[in-house]
C-alpha cells in the first residue's frame, strides 16, 4: 500500500497495467452530472456542532445553516460514452510524457496518472464546470504561479499540474491524502479542518485517486 511518499523518483514500463483498468471503467460510467454536484448542505445543532452533508437531509436535532459549493469537480463529459479501449489507448499514448515529467519532479508516475485519469480520463481539452482545463484539471490562476498559460497542451498542463502536486507533497511531508485533499480544495481547506474536508467532493476525489494509486 504506497500511502505515504518519500521523495525516490521512479519510472515505470510505459504499459497500462490491468490492474487498474478498472479505474478508467468506473470514469467512463459516470451517469450525470448530479453525481459530482458541489453542492454542500451544512447544519447546525443547538450545541453549536456542524453537520456537512451532499444531501438536503439531517438530523431532526440539526437546523440549516448555509448552502456552499466546496470542492472542484472533474471533467465527468469527458469521460462519459467512452468505451473500455478509447480510454486504454488515450492512457497509453500519455504514459512515457507521463513517465517523464513526474521523474523530473520526483512525484510517482502512477500517482500522476491516477489523477489524470479521475479527473480528465486523459482528454486534454478537457474542461470542468468550474472552468479547470486539460490533463490534470488545473485552474488557469493555479497555472499561472507556474508561467502556464495553455492548459489545454498536454505538456504544459502535465508540468504545472506535476509541479504543483510535488509542491504540495512536500508541504504535507509526503502524506498524499492531505497533497490530494489540498489539490482538490486548496491548501486553506485542509488547513481549516486540520485534515481531509469535510467535502463529498474531495472526500470522493482522495478515495478514487488512492485507489488507482494503490492497486
Amino acid at each position: 500500500m504506497k500511502r505515504n511518499f518519500q521523495y525516490a523518483g521512479h519510472a515505470g514500463s510505459g504499459g497500462l497495467p490491468t490492474r487498474w483498468l478498472w479505474l478508467l471503467l468506473c470514469a467512463a460510467m459516470l451517469a450525470a452530472p448530479a453525481a459530482f454536484a458541489q453542492k454542500v448542505y451544512v447544519y447546525r445543532n443547538a450545541q453549536g456542532q456542524l453537520w456537512f452533508t451532499g444531501h438536503p437531509a439531517a438530523p431532526s436535532n440539526y437546523t440549516l445553516e448555509t448552502v456552499k459549493n466546496y470542492g472542484q469537480p472533474p471533467a465527468w463529459r469527458s469521460c462519459i460514452g467512452l468505451s473500455n479501449a478509447d480510454l486504454t489507448r488515450r492512457a497509453v499514448s500519455y504514459t512515457p510524457l507521463i513517465e517523464r515529467i513526474a521523474a523530473q519532479h520526483q512525484v510517482p508516475w502512477e500517482l500522476v496518472r491516477s489523477i489524470i485519469s479521475v479527473e480528465s480520463c486523459f482528454d486534454p481539452k478537457a474542461e470542468s464546470t468550474v472552468g479547470a482545463r486539460g490533463l490534470m484539471q488545473l485552474m488557469p490562476d493555479t497555472a499561472k504561479l507556474f508561467g502556464i498559460t495553455d492548459l489545454f497542451n498536454p505538456e504544459a498542463n502535465l508540468q504545472a499540474g506535476v509541479r504543483y502536486l510535488a509542491r504540495l507533497i512536500k508541504r504535507y511531508n509526503g502524506n498524499l491524502h492531505l497533497a490530494l485533499a489540498a489539490y482538490n480544495a486548496g491548501p486553506g481547506a485542509v488547513k481549516k479542518y486540520g485534515g481531509i474536508p469535510p467535502y463529498p467532493e474531495t472526500q470522493r476525489f482522495v478515495r478514487r485517486v488512492m485507489a488507482g494509486y494503490d492497486s
